[in-house]
């Protein structure tokens, strides 16, 4: 049984891991689509920088700006009357200047009303996470796959198979909580790796790509929903396929006004 929850907040998050109770994750951009998901009854919605991705078009994360961020998060955040709102912080907004990183966040809160940010990265971002937490902003982590970073990387492909990088994002994990992290996104590590982090932190970890030992899930909505189609990682699966759906639609109105049968008498005034 799970408990009928009327707002998730960052300690309701923390009861669902204590009680083996799964957490729902997913992005939200604009104010139609997250509220359609906050009605649904996800968990937490994440206004995420792949915006930068399904909402601008840009092949990378790094391009979306605080800015940009705060004008989806306060879209987000009108609609959500139950879902926690975390808000990701953008590429140059809080690496390697924690004052920075502090005016952003506060920026996010105040201008859009959020509920709290996400940092990616582990021991190179602590100062960071650290000055946020003194504001009483709420901060997530995320480790393993940081897209902000994939060119340093060069690849998209799965983090942390060898040692000494998993040993590192266990650490940093640890670090993280230690710091006052409510939780912590793993992106696309092995399984395995993934279940023993959540065995060993009392804070909840959200997976992408992480197997099904943690304590929750997030996907990207418009990949969830089958808008995009070119993105076809294993991790993912297609609850529709919107793009045929939408695409069949579009030709249907286009061959109705060319044909002139729309509008027809029943929809003139």
């Amino acid at each position: 049984m799970t408990k009928d929850y009327k707002r998730i907040t960052t300690n309701v998050l923390q009861e669902m891991k204590d009680n083996n109770e799964k957490i729902s994750m997913l992005t939200s951009y604009d104010f139609t689509l997250a509220k359609i998901v906050d009605r649904a009854g996800i968990d937490v919605i994440l206004v995420g920088d792949s915006a930068s991705n399904v909402m601008a078009g840009h092949e990378t994360t790094l391009p979306i700006t605080l800015d940009h961020m705060i004008y989806h998060a306060s879209s987000v955040v009108k609609a959500a009357s139950r879902a926690l709102v975390v808000v990701d912080l953008p590429f140059g907004s809080y690496q390697g200047d924690s004052k920075k990183a502090l005016r952003s966040s506060i920026r996010i809160m105040k201008e859009s009303g959020a509920h709290a940010v996400k940092l990616e990265g582990g021991d190179e971002i602590i100062d960071s996470v650290q000055r946020i937490l003194t504001a009483g902003i709420p901060v997530m982590g995320h480790l393993g796959l940081t897209p902000q970073s994939i060119y340093k990387f060069g690849t998209y492909t799965v983090r942390a198979k060898q040692e000494a990088e998993a040993e590192k994002l266990i650490e940093d994990a640890k670090l993280l909580q230690n710091a006052g992290c409510f939780g912590i996104v793993l992106e696309k590590i092995p399984a395995d790796l993934a279940k023993k982090v959540s065995n060993k932190l009392e804070i909840p970890i959200i997976g992408i790509g992480a197997g099904n030992g943690v304590d929750g899930q997030v996907l990207v909505l418009h990949d969830m929903l089958g808008m995009t189609h070119e993105f076809n990682p294993r991790f993912l699966r297609r609850y529709l396929n919107l793009y045929e759906d939408i695409n069949r639609a579009v030709k249907n109105y286009v061959d109705d006004v060319k044909n002139q049968d729309f509008p027809n008498k029943n929809e003139e005034y």
